[in-house]
This record gives C-alpha cells, sequence and structure tokens, in this order.
C-alpha cells in the first residue's frame, strides 16, 4: 500500500498557549475550510517556555506543555474522524541545552564526560577541549569567582549538589565535591568548563545549531542516536497517530541521504518532505527518500511574477544613493559570509583545519583562511558528495581568483574535501549551509532593501522579478519532478508575512513615489543609516497598520541583524535612540503618520489585487499547498516572533460562515476575500483531485496580456492578475481575452458561469482579480 499524500496543509504553531488540545477542537474548522491535513509544529518536550519547540529536549515524549501525549492522541483522533491527515514536525539535527537539567542527555555526558553513555551522541572534539566540554556562558572569565555549589533535590553534601551560575545549575560529578573544596576548584574537576561566551567564536569544541550555543548538534548518523531520539516519533507513526513527517534542517546531518532512508525502512515509506533551501535552478538530489521541499523555491516564484521589471533600475538607483555607492548582490553576500566564518562560525572553521591530514610544515592560519574563503564562496547550501561536486569547483574557482595567494593552500583543502566520507569533507558539507544561512538570511538580506520583499527564505534578491514565461517553465518543471512537494506563501521562518510582501511589491510600479516617501520621512524622523531606514519603512508601510510594540521589535531585530549601525553583541545606544524615536514618530507625530497612512492607503488596492493572485497562483500550481496558521486572511505578520502570534479562529469561523451562506465579499482590509479564495481552491483541490494533474501554460491576447498568469491544471484553470497599477493606468483590460476551451466554464470563487472560448478578462475579473474556472457543474 503506498503512503498517503496530502492534498493540501494547514501548519499550526503547537504552544502552551494553542496546544494540542486546541488544535484537536480546531478541526471541523479546518474540514469546513477545505483543508486536506494538519500539519503541526515540533512536539517532542522542549525547553521551558519555548513558542516554537525547535529546542527539543526530551525524545521521549510530547510535550506537556503542548498537551502530552494523550494531547497527540486526541488532536490525531480528531483529525482523522474530520477525514484529516496529520503532519509533524520533527527536528534531527540538535537539542536544546539552554537548561541543562531539562536535557537528560545533556546532563548525563555533563556529569560523566566521555564516559556518559550520551557522549557519541554529541559532537564534541575533547580533545581540543583538553578533554572536557566548553560552555559559553560566563561574562567573562573573573566571572567563574561567581560560582556556587549548592544543594540539588537530593539534599545530602556531595549526593545531586550543583554548581550554580546565576540561575544557571551544572550537575556535580560524583566524588568531586567531597572534600570541600572551593567553588571554583569543584568547577576545575568537572568534565566541562565554564568560559566566556565571546570564546564560542573561536575555541568551541561542540557542534551547534548555526551559531546558537543552547541548541547543541547530536549525531542521528550513529543507529543507537537514530533509535532513541525517533523512539516516540516512530511509534506516533506505527500507531497511526501521524501519517507524514516535515524534517527540520536537513543540511545539518551528517548524510541527509542516509538518514532519510533509515527514516524511510523505519516508518514505512510515509509522506515524507525536507526543509531543503534551494538556490535558483539547483536541483534536489532525486536519490533522497522524499516528496521534496518545504516550498520555499516554489514562494520565490510566485512573488517574483507578480512584481514589475520596469521598476529595477530606478529601486536600484535609489538602493545605491542611499548608500553611497552601488551595491553588488554577490559581492555583499562573499563579504556577509566570509564575516560569519572568521567570526560567529570561526570555530568550526578552526576544527575543519584540525579534522584535516596536512602535510608537515603546512601553515594553520593559513588553511584556516582557505577553508573561510571557500565556505563564502560556496554557492549553494551544501553538497552531497559526489551529488554536487560542481559547487565546490566552482566555489574552488571563485576563491583561487579572488585570493591567488591562497592557491596552495586551497588546492590542498580541496583535495581533501574531495574524499568523499573523510572527516574534513563530512564536515565541511554540514558547515556551509551554516555559514549561508547566517550569512545571507540573517545578515545580507537586512541590508540590501531595494525591494524588500525579494529577501525571502530561499530567494535571490538579485533576481528582481520573473517573467511570465519563466513562471511557466518553472511550474510545469515541478509537475514533471516534484508534484507532491509543499508550496507556501508563509511560515514560521519567513521574514515578512505573504500580505506585507504583496503590498512591498507594489513599490516596484510606483519607484518615484517611494523616493518621494523616503525623503520626506528622512527630513523628518531621521534614523542616521538610510539604508535601514528603506528597509524599515518599507516594512512600516507593508504591514500598516501595525501596532507599536510590534513595529518597535521589529526594528531592534533587523537593525542588529544588519549589523551596520548597531549589533547584538555591541549595541549603538545612540543609533537606537533615534531608531527607535522613529517608530515612536509613527505614532506620535502627526506628519509621520500622515505620510504612513497615505502611503499604505495608496498601496493597498494593489497589494490586496498581489495579495490575492498570489494565494491563488499558490493553492492551484503544482504540488501540496500549505496555508500558514492565520493566513486564510491578510498575513501581515513580520519576522519572528511576530509570525507566531495567536490566530483569531472565532473571527475566521464567523467569516467562512458568512460566506458559505452566500454573501460576496469586497476586497477590503477584513480579508474576507482572501477567506474566499482559499476556501474555494482548496475545498476544489480536496473534492476534485482529478483536475489536477497536469499543467499547460495558458496565454492571453490583447492590449493588456501582460498582466495576467493563467494555466490549466488539467481541467481547473487559474486566472491571476498582474501589476495592477500598470493595468489602471493603461485602462483596465479593455479587449484582452483569455482562451479557456470551448466548454462551458463556471468561476467557483464567483459562482459565475461563462460560455467558454475566448473569455474578455473584463467580464471574467469584475470583481475580483482573481479567478478559479471548471467545466460547469464542478462547483465544490
Amino acid at each position: 500500500m503506498s503512503p498517503r499524500t496530502p492534498v493540501s496543509t494547514y501548519r499550526v504553531q503547537v504552544r502552551h498557549a494553542f496546544d494540542l488540545h486546541s488544535a484537536a477542537e480546531l478541526t471541523d474548522y479546518l474540514t469546513d475550510l477545505g483543508v486536506d491535513w494538519i500539519y503541526l509544529s515540533p512536539l517532542l518536550e522542549a525547553e521551558p517556555g519555548s513558542d516554537h519547540g525547535y529546542d527539543v529536549v526530551r525524545h521521549d515524549r510530547v510535550d506537556p506543555a503542548r498537551g502530552g501525549d494523550e494531547g497527540l492522541v486526541e488532536a490525531a483522533t480528531a483529525a482523522h474522524a474530520a477525514g484529516l491527515g496529520v503532519l509533524v514536525d520533527i527536528v534531527p539535527n540538535h537539542v536544546g541545552v539552554a537548561t541543562p537539567k531539562r536535557n537528560p542527555w545533556w546532563w548525563d555526558l555533563l556529569t560523566y564526560g566521555p564516559a556518559s553513555r550520551y557522549a557519541e551522541a554529541f559532537d564534541i572534539d575533547w580533545e581540543f577541549g583538553n578533554g572536557k566540554l566548553r560552555i559559553p556562558v560566563l561574562g567573562s572569565a573573573d566571572d567563574l569567582a561567581r560560582l556556587t555549589v549548592v544543594p540539588g533535590p537530593e539534599g545530602a553534601v556531595g549526593r545531586g549538589d550543583e554548581l550554580a551560575y546565576y540561575d544557571n545549575r551544572y550537575p556535580i560529578a560524583p566524588g568531586t565535591a567531597d572534600d570541600g573544596a572551593d567553588p571554583v576548584t569543584v568547577h576545575s574537576r568537572q568534565h566541562y568548563e565554564l568560559v566566556d561566551w565571546r570564546r564560542a567564536d573561536f575555541d568551541l569544541n561542540y557542534r551547534r545549531f548555526f551559531a546558537v550555543n543552547t541548541l547543541a548538534a547530536i549525531r542521528v548518523e550513529l543507529p543507537a542516536v537514530f533509535d532513541e531520539s525517533h523512539a516516540a516519533i516512530l511509534d506516533w507513526v506505527r500507531r497511526g497517530l501521524v501519517d507524514g513527517l516535515r524534517i527540520d534542517h536537513p543540511d545539518g546531518l551528517f548524510d541527509p541521504g542516509a538518514y532519510l532512508d533509515r527514516l524511510a525502512a523505519a516508518t514505512g515509506g510515509v509522506y515524507v518532505l525536507v526543509e531543503k533551501i534551494l538556490e535558483g535552478d539547483e536541483p534536489m538530489p532525486d536519490m533522497w527518500a522524499t516528496a521534496g521541499t518545504t516550498g520555499y523555491d516554489a514562494l520565490g516564484d510566485f512573488d517574483r511574477v507578480l512584481v514589475d521589471p520596469s521598476g529595477e533600475e530606478p529601486l536600484t538607483a535609489l538602493a545605491a544613493r542611499l548608500a553611497g555607492g552601488p551595491v553588488d548582490w554577490h559581492e555583499l553576500v562573499h563579504t556577509t559570509k566570509r564575516s560569519v566564518a572568521d567570526g560567529i562560525l570561526h570555530s568550526e572553521v578552526l576544527r575543519l583545519v584540525r579534522e584535516g591530514e596536512w602535510e608537515t610544515g603546512q601553515d594553520h592560519d593559513r588553511l584556516a583562511d582557505a577553508v573561510g574563503e571557500l565556505l563564502a564562496c560556496f554557492p549553494v547550501y551544501r553538497s552531497y558528495l559526489p551529488f554536487g561536486e560542481e559547487y565546490l569547483d566552482e566555489a574552488a574557482d571563485e576563491a583561487r581568483r579572488r585570493r591567488p595567494e591562497l592557491e596552495p593552500e586551497l588546492d590542498a583543502v580541496v583535495r581533501l574535501l574531495k574524499e568523499v566520507g573523510s572527516p574534513i569533507s563530512q564536515r565541511f558539507q554540514q558547515t556551509s549551509g551554516m555559514v549561508m544561512a547566517k550569512g545571507v538570511e540573517d545578515n545580507a538580506f537586512y541590508r540590501y532593501p531595494r525591494l524588500t520583499s525579494l529577501t525571502e527564505v530561499g530567494g535571490e534578491p538579485n533576481v528582481f522579478s520573473e517573467s511570465v514565461e519563466r513562471f511557466h517553465e518553472r511550474m510545469a518543471g515541478r509537475q514533471d519532478r516534484w508534484s507532491s512537494a509543499m508550496t507556501t506563501l508563509s511560515t514560521h521562518d519567513t521574514k515578512r508575512g505573504e500580505d506585507v510582501r504583496a503590498r512591498i511589491d507594489v513599490l516596484a510600479e510606483v519607484p518615484r513615489e517611494w523616493a518621494e516617501t523616503l525623503a520626506a520621512l528622512e527630513a523628518i524622523a531621521p534614523i542616521g543609516d538610510e539604508t535601514f531606514a528603506n528597509l524599515l519603512w518599507q516594512a512600516t508601510v507593508g504591514a500598516w497598520p501595525i501596532e507599536r510594540h510590534r513595529l518597535h521589535a521589529y526594528a531592534e531585530k533587523a537593525s542588529r541583524e544588519a549589523g551596520v549601525s548597531t549589533t547584538w553583541t555591541d549595541p549603538d545606544e545612540a543609533f537606537e535612540r533615534r531608531m527607535h524615536a522613529a517608530v515612536d514618530a509613527v505614532y506620535d507625530d502627526d506628519r509621520v503618520h500622515a505620510i504612513v497612512e497615505r502611503v499604505a492607503t495608496s498601496l493597498a488596492p494593489a497589494g490586496w489585487s498581489n495579495g490575492l493572485a498570489a494565494k491563488l497562483l499558490q493553492l492551484a500550481a503544482p504540488g501540496v499547498p500549505d496555508v500558514y496558521q492565520g493566513s486564510e486572511l491578510w498575513e501581515t505578520s513580520l519576522v519572528d516572533p511576530d509570525n507566531r502570534r495567536p490566530v483569531d479562529y472565532a473571527d475566521r469561523r464567523e467569516l467562512l460562515k458568512q460566506i458559505d451562506a452566500g454573501a460576496l465579499p469586497e476586497i477590503d482590509a477584513t480579508g474576507a476575500a482572501k477567506l474566499l479564495v482559499v476556501a474555494q481552491a482548496l475545498r476544489l483541490r480536496r473534492t476534485r483531485p482529478e483536475l489536477f494533474t497536469g499543467y499547460t501554460p495558458l496565454a492571453a491576447t490583447g492590449p493588456a496580456a501582460d498582466h495576467v498568469v493563467a494555466f490549466d491544471r488539467g481541467g481547473a484553470i487559474a486566472v491571476a492578475t498582474r501589476l495592477p497599477v500598470r493595468l489602471a493606468e493603461s485602462d483596465w483590460w479593455r479587449d484582452t481575452v483569455l482562451d479557456v476551451g470551448s466548454a462551458p466554464v463556471r468561476d467557483v470563487i464567483t459562482g459565475r458561469d461563462f460560455p467558454g472560448g475566448s473569455l474578455r478578462l473584463a467580464d471574467l475579473l469584475t470583481q475580483y482579480p482573481v479567478a478559479l474556472l471548471v467545466t460547469e457543474g464542478g462547483k465544490p
């Protein structure tokens, strides 16, 4: 029996405030909406207070704060009773260690060191640490004097006592505190060493998730580690509670392909997706046991086909003027990635050098320089050698071009990296994705604001727009090769919600007006960094209306991620005062408020049009469309944690009830028109999947033909408006027509019938900028 594949999914962020019992109560609404599977965020026990669940501390049970094991049974039972499948996000790469005692593996490791039964589970270089695990937690080396010994839960001296550093607690190995030694001496006898947090950049000896010291990587490639870390997950599958799995961060694993093979064998081949970030035309490894990616690659297509290419030149010129000169995306990326390799991830670079078998006399500092350069030049997240060797060659060529004086060291490093399976080769592949993510997504994206809707996870900001022809080519390829992969527009990781991006896209159609807006805002509320101001004001009008505290939080995170005028580790107080004053001016200064309100209001209608267009394209295109929680209405979140805010499901239920009563909503701030599009598209896909089995581009003819994207999925025809501002300026559709075939059709969004043949778009798109057509009688 082949595994069940979802028609669509709906992502729910499960947390204490919305646990699995709440998810169970949501299933009737999801069924009414037309959803096929409920898609749950990580469920295993996580750090206390974790709202995301990616910091797992125990693998043997569902997090009690998220509803516990009984909550999963309730949610799965309710979902299956409603005809919904269940997809669950899992985290095989790392565990949370912020609160050591919460993680039994980590606590045992700290207690017994290399003799711990979990020593092999973690990726630790014991030799480099002189037999100790370095934990970067101290404010300074002098803070060792602040250590104290406190009684553990067993109470007796020497039995379960703990070493305390402020609120942090660490175990004391048996027999190391019985003589009444002072805390510093006790600390020196442990299998761990508490060190200055700044040493994490260059002196760490355990692998992390990216540069997060409190997320320690585990070696899931070892059978025993796989078995213990997946015991509960596999039990969910065997008991029929869970129908599919989403794999977080596969690029961090030692051998993602082997992991997926093992997972497939252990689950009987259930539906599996991987959170794999692809760059441009980079192919997915077709030998992997997966249905495909979680859809960031598709997101870029849906966004860019709605961006006006004529806006590229003026917005690029504006960005250059604000920056004091042209900004080359590839140069910026190299700079930020190299900064990461030399900074917060330099410990990983140095470990790569330690893992290499070098010729006698080779300078390790120069080898580290060469490794850092290769990481900075690597064009994709990672290779899976021998698959992807061409990317290593490309990186080597670029590194030699940039650093010819390092050619001997580069040659030596590349030679070892091509020894498939060698320690340095495998670790380099695990490291390149870290450098890409931290250098690009969490840094360069915040420094390149010519059109910030393009700086999205998995996207290439230097690709300004996508032609309709290119879009069709990409979608046809998706249908041919990855028709069961997920597609998405918003996730817990996107930098801006889909409808924020849809509104920002409009700026490409009005670049002159945007330049004037920035000048006016700069004159009233200067920040002192005009490039960052461009990013901040785009976020403001894109998410407007937005509460003051949310905009303050975004401004702080975005500015520190950019790392130009302020940083996380060394905040510039003067700059941040000006920045927060500018945010306050949005609400307190009538002049600034009026500008923001005017611009946001002028962008809104075209932004709503783009939002409906993007949503229909995603829901109707090849793949398994995911609807992120709450995004069936306008999704105006900014970067996390803003995109994990509570969702008002009572409001959505009521609006859906009104729609089902026959009311066709206006396109307005309520987002009810989007809910209509989402519900009708999802319902059609669920009830008539045979209409979505192919992909044929449809081309309009007439004076406004460039303003429509249309395709036939094998009986269901999607029609979406693009570039609405220019369309309005050119007197709308006029005599533009779209041939939909000879049979009469019905638009399932409005319920209107049409005779077939060449339909006038002026007639078809009178109420909404989108239509979803089926042969008459095909209404869900």
